[in-house]
């Protein structure tokens, strides 16, 4: 969860076209952390 956070937090300082990974980052880590809560 907490590099879902840090993820958006450094979005925040890069250039709008960058930020689009960050976010997608930020996606993915919180789809895999609801996936092992689901699985547990």
């Amino acid at each position: 969860m907490d590099a879902a956070v840090q993820a958006m937090a450094n979005a925040a300082a890069l250039a709008p076209a960058d930020q689009i990974a960050q976010y997608e980052a930020a996606y993915q880590t919180l789809r895999e952390t609801l996936a092992t809560i689901d699985q547990a």
